[in-house]
């Protein structure tokens, strides 16, 4: 019986809080909040707990998991997901008085589309800066050298 006693000690005492938590898309959710807005791909739960502890939380729950980024902006901490999870980011505050509102956002085509355009739209507004240098370079040159390069004469015929 002390075994049994002891060894349920142990467990209790080396259980992380991530073990006790709920969840929301497979991602984290801390037991205990207040529910402020629950849909299909949106949860807000507000705790009257510090930034650190709710940092501290998720920090240990999502130690194990690939592509997660954890971003300390000046207002809130971002913690995104660039895997395949069905979440696409935890947000919270830094600045709350009343405790935290912690938001998780599930990731939608909106978002991806967005991203991929944007990406698409980048990499043509670069080329076009790249050819523009190279046509302004081109006329400098030109008119450095004083008028177009003539071709040299053929060297024999064939």
């Amino acid at each position: 019986m002390n075994r049994l006693l002891a060894l349920v000690i142990i467990f209790l005492v080396f259980l992380t809080p991530a073990a006790w938590a709920e969840e929301f898309l497979q991602a984290p959710v801390i037991p205990g909040g207040k529910v402020i807005n629950k849909t299909d791909d949106r949860l807000e739960v507000h705790y009257s707990l510090s930034h650190k502890e709710v940092l501290e939380f998720y920090r240990e729950a999502l130690k194990d998991t690939k592509d997660i980024k954890f971003r300390d902006r000046k207002e809130e901490t971002y913690i995104e997901d660039d895997g395949r999870l069905p979440w696409h980011s935890i947000t919270f505050s830094k600045t709350s008085q009343d405790g935290i509102v912690v938001t998780i956002v599930k990731d939608n085509w909106t978002w991806i589309i967005g991203t991929l355009i944007l990406r698409f739209i980048g990499v043509f507004v670069v080329l076009l800066i790249l050819y523009l240098a190279m046509v302004a370079s081109g006329a400098i040159t030109v008119m450095l050298l004083g008028g177009p390069v003539k071709k040299p004469p053929p060297i024999g015929r064939w």
